[in-house]
């Protein structure tokens, strides 16, 4: 099953934070500076987390994930935003 998560990201070295940001375009669609939106099966969590242990400093670089549940045929009540409405991704299938 799908989950749907928002991903931030607070990166202290420029070299480090380039590597994080195009590895994240891999699991997701960017969203902000440092947030992007990633509609994930459980494997691919674990080869997210992993790939971004593996990039960061964890002493000093932090890495958010915050699940918002199953991504499947439920729509998105709890996000909210103030100012500037946010771009509503639409889920799609992706055939490989």
């Amino acid at each position: 099953m799908r989950h749907l998560y928002v991903v931030t990201y607070d990166i202290c070295n420029p070299k480090r934070l380039r590597k994080v940001f195009k590895a994240m375009k891999g699991f997701g669609a960017h969203l902000q500076l440092s947030v992007f939106q990633c509609d994930l099966t459980d494997r691919d969590l674990v080869e997210m987390t992993y790939t971004l242990r593996v990039l960061i400093d964890q002493k000093v670089d932090q890495v958010l994930i915050m699940d918002l549940g199953p991504s499947e045929g439920k729509p998105i009540k709890s996000i909210e935003y103030v100012g500037k409405p946010m771009a509503v991704l639409q889920r799609s299938a992706t055939i490989v």
